[in-house]
């Protein structure tokens, strides 16, 4: 048992900070989980004199030794320090600021390849929770880069239209053959956006942005998975373009009516619900919508610049004239059509944060002046003063903000400093410890947002957390919390535990994401997945006997392998229950910004 009489010689060194054990050092209960590539650590309260009895890296205070143990081959590795310290001080990564135990003098820890990042100090007076604490790897890049194959295959499983040869998930057939046809329009294609059969506009085209940022950012650390998340931003924005070019002056924004669709529990291949078409006009406009659907095709023109110029140059015109429409027609697309997108998918946030995105991403893919004048002259009306603290397919508030701040931090360009301080004030209310925090966190440590389908929270804050650590660490920034600094590699510490949680790194040792690890939601709220395939079931199941496989208490028959669902309450508690939509829904928008923040973590020796 630890107590305040033990003085240890070995203190266990991990990453950025020190975990001191001397005498009534632990009343202090400090605690400093750390991250090892492909290791697993166990605190140990006996390390006695000169040997090490648990995995990980100590430091001597009789030798002023660096000591690591192998955890497979066993074997020690000796670093000398010429610190000849007595009295040591932790250096709390969070804030960048020391926190001593003993008195004021820092132990500078000497740079070497095992040391990896910690995530935030945390503070405990239970003397038995720091006994037992563990201090582990819990993924290696293998498990990062399987996640990521995973989670960029969940797309095929969305999809509407016609299959191509190549579909992996097999027990899916083509669907909405037809869609807008009874309007003489082709609206074929596109992505189903959660659990039902519907094409919703805006969450399609926010993944799509999602997507396509998630490549422009950590692409280059997808590897063979390259390919794949190209296709699936393809297969939206192939029919976002008919969607905006098939009627002048006109964007159409969704197929089928979600109040009949939702009535329904069949798979997408019988669908016999209507297929309505709605769409935005100069006389019923949908600023929002349609500035999202300008900034998705002006992402993915940077993603096909180089490998297929003709479509990059496609997309970033139409996203050009997408955007003066969204711009000169103004109004929400909520007030225009009503009941059929609320209160499914309603701009509550209104249409003012998607035209600065739109015309944010249209400057970052056109380098066009005219775009630099917009968000000057109009930043102000439209959210760059505000401090917003969610980022979701209806606010796109802090996305545009982390955006423009890399035009300050490349290029000191005096007119984006607002958004870098308003990207801090959000960054900062993150992190635990600082004058700026306001974040809910679960007890097991996830950030906590809402009732139904918090994960799209989490993973789109986790992606804005990688994306602003790759803008501040590319520059040597920091992210300024009042009196306090975070640094970049604090935010990827924050981003990983998020990212950890949701692959099964939480107190119930459950993945949230379908077909990755040994437990995971087995009964998830999506038609297609839970109605039985029609290679299984060849012949029709209608609207009505759909229900029997909504209530079974079976596993969903398909595998719906890399779909993220909403996910525990803030008890992290989780119902694998297929009518509590809340928790056991997937949707293309959580796993869209998840796609980056994986890729980053399998690039990580």
């Amino acid at each position: 048992m630890i107590n305040d009489q033990c003085n240890f010689e070995w203190i266990l060194l991990v990453g950025l900070c020190v975990d001191v054990c001397g005498p009534n050092s632990y009343k202090y209960g400090l605690l400093c989980r750390a991250y090892l590539a492909s290791r697993q650590m166990v605190a140990t309260d006996k390390p006695h004199l000169g040997t090490v009895e648990s995995h990980g890296i100590f430091y001597s205070t009789r030798t002023r030794d660096f000591v690591a143990k192998d955890e497979m081959h066993g074997h020690r590795i000796h670093y000398h320090t010429p610190y000849k310290l007595s009295k040591l001080c932790a250096v709390d990564p969070v804030t960048s600021m020391n926190r001593s135990l003993n008195d004021q003098r820092t132990l500078k820890l000497p740079a070497t390849p095992v040391y990896k990042m910690a995530v935030p100090l945390q503070y405990s007076s239970d003397s038995q929770a720091l006994e037992s604490y563990t201090l582990h790897t819990a993924f290696t890049s293998q498990d990062y880069a399987g996640a990521l194959e995973k989670s960029i295959l969940f797309f095929e499983g969305q999809r509407s239209g016609k299959l191509p040869l190549n579909q992996r998930l097999t027990w899916r057939g083509d669907s909405g053959l037809s869609d807008g046809s009874a309007y003489h329009v082709n609206l074929v294609g596109g992505y189903y956006d959660a659990g039902d059969n519907v094409k919703f506009g805006l969450p399609m085209a926010f993944t799509t942005t999602l997507l396509a940022w998630s490549v422009i950012e950590f692409g280059s650390s997808m590897r063979n998975q390259i390919t794949n998340a190209k296709e699936a931003i393809r297969w939206s924005t192939d029919y976002l373009l008919k969607a905006a070019t098939a009627t002048p002056d006109t964007l159409y924004v969704q197929v089928g009516d979600p109040n009949m669709d939702h009535r329904c529990w069949e798979r997408p291949e019988d669908m016999d619900t209507p297929r309505n078409v709605y769409k935005i006009t100069p006389q019923n406009p949908g600023s929002d919508v349609a500035a999202e659907t300008a900034a998705a095709l002006a992402a993915a023109s940077i993603v096909f610049k180089e490998s297929d110029p003709s479509y990059s140059t496609e997309l970033l015109q139409t996203a050009m004239k997408v955007f003066d429409f969204a711009d000169r027609h103004r109004g929400s697309y909520s007030d225009s059509l009503n009941s059929v997108v609320c209160p499914f998918y309603c701009s509550y946030s209104g249409y003012q944060d998607e035209l600065l995105w739109g015309a944010s991403w249209l400057h970052k893919a056109s380098l066009n002046g005219s775009y630099l004048a917009y968000i000057q002259s109009n930043g102000h009306t439209m959210g760059s003063d505000d401090d917003d603290y969610s980022f979701s397919w209806d606010d796109k508030r802090p996305g545009t903000k982390i955006l423009l701040s890399k035009e300050f931090l490349e290029k000191t360009t005096e007119e984006f400093q607002l958004y870098k301080s308003h990207s801090d004030n959000y960054i900062c209310s993150l992190i635990p410890g600082t004058s700026s925090f306001q974040a809910q966190y679960t007890p097991g440590g996830l950030f906590y947002k809402a009732t139904e389908s918090n994960l799209q929270y989490v993973t789109s804050t986790t992606f804005l957390l990688l994306t602003y650590a790759k803008y501040l660490g590319s520059n040597g920034g920091v992210a300024k919390c009042g009196g306090a600094t975070v640094t970049a590699e604090s935010l990827v510490a924050q981003a990983k535990k998020q990212v950890d949680y949701i692959l099964g790194d939480n107190p119930a040792k459950m993945s949230y994401m379908v077909g990755f690890g040994n437990m995971y939601p087995q009964h998830v709220h999506h038609r297609g997945s839970s109605v039985p395939s029609k290679n299984a079931h060849p012949n029709s199941i209608s609207c009505n006997d759909g229900f029997q496989y909504l209530y079974s208490s079976s596993p969903n028959p398909n595998v719906l392998v890399g779909a993220i669902v909403g996910g525990p309450d803030n008890r992290d508690h989780f119902a694998d229950d297929r009518n509590n939509y809340q928790q056991s829904e997937p949707a293309t928008y959580i796993n869209a910004p998840f796609v980056g923040a994986l890729a980053f973590f399998s690039a990580e020796n």
